[in-house]
């Protein structure tokens, strides 16, 4: 008997449309649920714009001043929101503002595509005007980069483009069309978003033998360590982490990256680790009997001196990159894998317990360093207001809910010292590059990506000056964006280090600035200065109340340090409180 098997249902194909390479990047941009772009228009990459004019209603274009301005902008978008920040930059001079971007995206993973105009095919490789070979310059600085010549390729280009910037650790990916491909028209069927790539394997495969030894490890330790960084909210993994370190009872210390992860204020958490940061958790590093990192990269800013890094502890490491294992520092367990499956592995296996005397230490010497450092900085005896007391008196204001943005620079070691934090995603600045500017841009970013929370930039005025021409797209969008300028008339960290480690001889340090309350009121900005503590607090008051953007300076002291600090060359355990220490 003839046995009849049932036709299945297939969906008919979409039927294909005529359209450009230009308006098929935009409907790239709305399937992978792109709302904002940040960017610059110029000649080579007119038709991208000239088809955006149609989208409108669609996508929100921000016109900002410089193209470096564009890639901190969506650097900040995507550290807020957790979304991948999207950039449009012309050819030649568009393209090549946009490398520190791409090169401080890289170091931190923050997952950002750029698109970039590049000249008629036929002309690549004659010095056309405007022309830059893009994709080489810019392969160090990207997780991947591609050049378009033919528009049948921006649909399938542009899936992988946004699929290899947010997987596994994210980082930017530049895309670099040719005025050709724009221009061109080609049968469009329709975008298929990528889950898949041959020989690209964003998580590497969990092996559960690691994870044992790790438990194992753990379960026998007398003082345990944790050190976490960004990859914690990279990997959304925040619950995650807070239920390991609360089962395991083990004290707990962030990166600069991996600040806001949990609350600063839980009860096993100990503070910052790294050249500026608490004194317990760098000390006690040398100590801990095992050191459990979770997605932070063993930076030198974190580590000192390798050769006398946790040398008596046995170390386990959870990371996606497998790269990053054994780096810099050898491990004794390696756990591969996105960290949000990790840890609950791990945390199954792990017994309860708590180390009331191993915390205690870490107690002892926060309390050591708030008779030595804190106190001084946070409830000066001079009439000259210190940054700490600034960022104090935020805190209590903010209650800390705020986002808060820092350049780079002493204001930045001071905010992420003593900024409080009660949920993720609270803290962005740039660390493994390092980058003055990236504030105000990246400001403006993260008002769009985390449209309901207040966001405050605190900067520098050397750093300020950097990029201050974005006040020209806050003055145009209208972002809210709190704008807090540290102003001590110095570039303050490199004069620390020439005090400390160059007999005082201030090299080109001392910065003069304008008058940065008429600069933003030509922009249209509010704002007030204020030297006097008893006009700290309602200043503040002001600028947080301020509807729209609002911008406050604050002087300070123009030759106050932040300690604690590592010095170069040094081990973490070598961590000093005071000029006399060094």
């Amino acid at each position: 008997m003839e046995t009849l098997t049932p036709k299945k249902e297939t969906q008919p194909a979409p039927a294909a449309t005529t359209i450009t390479g230009s308006k098929a990047v935009l409907e790239a941009f709305l399937a992978e649920g792109v709302d904002t772009v940040f960017g610059y228009p110029g000649g080579a990459i007119m038709p991208i714009y000239d088809a955006l004019y149609d989208y409108n209603e669609k996508l929100k274009h921000i016109l900002v001043r410089h193209e470096q301005g564009a890639i901190h902008a969506a650097q900040g978008f995507a550290r807020a929101s957790g979304r991948t920040g999207v950039v449009f930059a012309t050819s030649g001079p568009g393209a090549t503002n946009l490398v520190t971007g791409l090169a401080d995206a890289m170091i931190d993973s923050t997952p950002v595509v750029c698109i970039t105009g590049q000249v008629f095919a036929h002309l690549l490789g004659t010095d056309a005007f405007q022309e830059t070979d893009v994709i080489n310059i810019t392969t160090p600085v990207t997780k991947w980069n591609y050049q378009v010549t033919d528009a049948t390729e921006i649909p399938h280009v542009l899936a992988k483009a946004f699929y290899i910037a947010k997987s596994g650790r994210p980082g930017p990916v530049l895309v670099d069309i040719t005025k050709n491909a724009q221009l061109q028209l080609f049968e469009y069927s329709g975008y298929q978003k990528c889950a898949h790539i041959r020989s690209y394997r964003p998580k590497p495969i969990i092996r559960k033998e690691y994870v044992e030894e790790a438990a194992a490890l753990i379960n026998k330790a007398e003082k345990p360590f944790v050190i976490f960084g960004q990859g914690v909210i990279l990997g959304k993994a925040e619950k995650e982490f807070k239920q390991f370190i609360e089962k395991a009872g083990i004290p707990a210390a962030w990166t600069i990256m991996g600040m806001s992860a949990i609350p600063t204020d839980h009860p096993l958490a100990v503070g910052m680790l790294g050249m500026h940061g608490n004194y317990g958790p760098n000390v006690l590093t040398n100590e801990c009997d095992v050191l459990i990192a979770v997605g932070m990269r063993f930076d030198d800013r974190v580590t000192g001196r390798l050769d006398k890094y946790a040398k008596q502890a046995k170390v386990i490491h959870l990371d996606i990159d497998p790269s990053e294992i054994d780096k810099n520092v050898k491990v004794d367990v390696p756990v591969w894998g996105d960290c949000k499956e990790t840890l609950p592995l791990l945390t199954r296996l792990v017994e309860q317990k708590v180390y009331p005397q191993w915390l205690q230490k870490f107690k002892d010497y926060q309390q050591k360093e708030e008779e030595k450092v804190i106190h001084e900085e946070l409830n000066p005896t001079t009439e000259i207001l210190t940054m700490g007391e600034v960022i104090s008196s935020l805190n209590e204001l903010t209650k800390g809910n705020a986002v808060i943005v820092t350049d780079v620079g002493q204001h930045q070691m001071v905010a992420c010292r003593y900024a409080k934090y009660n949920q993720s995603r609270s803290n962005i600045t740039s660390g493994g590059l390092g980058t003055m500017g990236y504030a105000l841009p990246a400001a403006i970013g993260a008002s769009y990506g985390a449209p309901d929370r207040t966001i405050v930039a605190i900067i520098g005025d050397g750093g300020f000056q950097m990029t201050l021409q974005e006040l020209g797209t806050i003055m145009q969008f209208k972002p809210n964006v709190k704008l807090l300028i540290l102003n001590n008339n110095f570039l303050g960290m490199v004069r620390q280090w020439q005090q400390l480690f160059h007999e005082k001889r201030y090299s080109f340090v001392d910065i003069q600035s304008p008058d940065f309350v008429q600069v933003a009121k030509g922009f249209g900005i509010p704002g007030k200065s204020v030297s006097k503590r008893e006009d700290l607090a309602t200043a503040l008051q002001e600028l947080l109340n301020s509807k729209g953007t609002f911008l406050l300076e604050v002087m300070v002291g123009k030759e106050n340090n932040v300690f604690p600090m590592v010095p170069q060359g040094r081990g973490v355990a070598e961590i000093v409180l005071s000029k006399e220490e060094i």
